[in-house]
């Protein structure tokens, strides 16, 4: 199935914290890009829900503080999550709180 973003991804594995109230639940990034990031995870939350996130750049040692609103979800039990394809959600940023330059720097 050809790609149907124009939207430049990068392949990155990073560390965070996600959640409806709060950054409680954590989990790893599979790609990012300017306006959204995948999060593998066995946690999802539905579509249209707004998440908190807590992004840790490995490369500067800080924290990227972020809010977004989940566009897709596909749940895959815990066990089966290292072989599944896709399992996750899709995540568009709608406001860096804080870090923003830090973000920027981990899309090149």
């Amino acid at each position: 199935m050809a790609e149907k973003r124009n939207i430049n991804r990068y392949r990155k594995r990073l560390q965070l914290r996600f959640g409806e109230n709060g950054p409680a639940h954590m989990a790893f990034t599979e790609d990012i890009s300017e306006s959204g990031l995948f999060i593998r995870t066995s946690r999802v939350y539905p579509p249209n829900t707004n998440l908190e996130i807590e992004l840790l750049s490995i490369e500067d040692d800080e924290l990227v503080n972020m809010k977004g609103v989940v566009m897709w979800a596909k749940a895959v039990p815990s066990a089966l999550l290292r072989t599944a394809k896709k399992s996750g959600m899709g995540v568009k940023i709608t406001n860096i709180t804080s870090g923003e330059e830090c973000y920027n720097k981990l899309l090149d």
